[in-house]
């Protein structure tokens, strides 16, 4: 009687235990978690990252949780564990995600104006203090030559447009003299006496390396300009031109509200390839992925004025001024070839 007693005690524990699994695989099931990077994670964007969590909601049937971050490698980390199952990031921490875990995959870009990858870029700026462009000038063009021994400002060393582009164009530029021509982009990391740069900082977001720039902790500083447009305005200058100037909107949000009203100077402008929407395929179904990529690609999101913002707007979106058939339209790994061959 007691072994038949202590069976049924197991079995009725191994029910128990196997509901308590079923329930909460189930509740997993129901939620689609979204990583964001820093510059993104803002209380600014947040109208806009509910919009795009409605949406999936409206036509999944799942509950979206957003999970914002101060660090690029957390999110990173996220979505290549299986805590996230979408994330926006760069090109950049894309392919770290993908050589993580190959699941995590390309989903969706913002496009050009076209409406198509063929201009589906953005731009990588090194910028001064307006004060002292003059500085960063050869023959009265601008140049990087005088960057070196400076203090400057990276993003993060996961940042495509942040850290891989100007730390690949930096290294470059300068290969072509003798005294520079063993120079890497691991040598950029740190500053010293005896190194490239005096001073090297980091600002975990675009807008807070526009920060080191204007607060003068950094002379020179790398960051692009979809992720600080929301706070800045086009002074002088054609816009994504080398001798463009920027000012800070008076009404910036944080960071930036520290630093309204200055201006810096671009003296060197790179274009990018757009950030990706990406996808943990391990923790998705093929149903859920179909789903996803039929909703970012819809005109519902391309119209959403909240996702999209229109040229003349002050609402702070993802994806701000815009001005002809930019849409979320589908991607492939290949398509990032030529950023992984940066590494190279």
């Amino acid at each position: 009687m007691k072994k038949m007693a202590l069976f049924l005690l197991s079995m009725a524990m191994t029910v128990v235990f196997a509901g308590c699994s079923f329930t909460a695989n189930s509740e997993k099931d129901d939620i689609l978690t979204i990583a964001w990077l820093p510059n993104e994670s803002g209380a600014d964007l947040g109208e806009a990252r509910d919009e795009i969590g409605k949406l999936i909601e409206e036509k999944t049937g799942k509950k979206v949780e957003h999970q914002t971050t101060t660090d690029y490698i957390v999110a990173i980390e996220a979505i290549a564990n299986g805590n996230a199952d979408m994330a926006f990031l760069g090109a950049q921490g894309y392919i770290e995600a993908h050589k993580k875990n190959e699941k995590v995959l390309p989903l969706v870009v913002p496009s050009g104006e076209s409406g198509t990858l063929e201009d589906a870029v953005y731009y990588s700026w090194l910028a001064v203090q307006k004060e002292n462009a003059d500085e960063y000038k050869n023959g009265g063009e601008f140049a990087i030559d005088n960057i070196q021994g400076k203090k400057f400002s990276f993003v993060s060393n996961s940042s495509t447009s942040g850290f891989k582009v100007p730390s690949t164009g930096i290294t470059d530029y300068f290969s072509e003299k003798e005294e520079f021509k063993s120079l890497t982009a691991e040598d950029l990391l740190e500053g010293g006496e005896d190194k490239f740069f005096n001073e090297v900082l980091f600002g975990g977001s675009h807008q807070g390396s526009a920060v080191n720039l204007l607060t003068g902790k950094a002379d020179v500083a790398a960051f692009c300009d979809t992720c600080v447009n929301n706070y800045v305005e086009l002074a002088e200058g054609d816009a994504n031109k080398p001798d463009a100037v920027y000012k800070v909107k008076d009404d910036a949000a944080e960071p930036l509200n520290t630093v309204a009203g200055k201006e810096f100077s671009l003296i060197s402008v790179t274009p990018v390839l757009n950030a990706p929407f990406v996808i943990n395929s391990g923790t998705l179904s093929e149903e859920d992925q179909k789903q996803l990529l039929e909703i970012m690609t819809s005109d519902e999101v391309a119209n959403n004025e909240k996702i999209f913002v229109p040229e003349d707007s002050e609402f702070s979106g993802l994806f701000s001024k815009k001005s002809g058939n930019e849409r979320l339209v589908e991607v492939e790994d290949e398509w990032f070839n030529p950023i992984r061959e940066l590494a190279k």
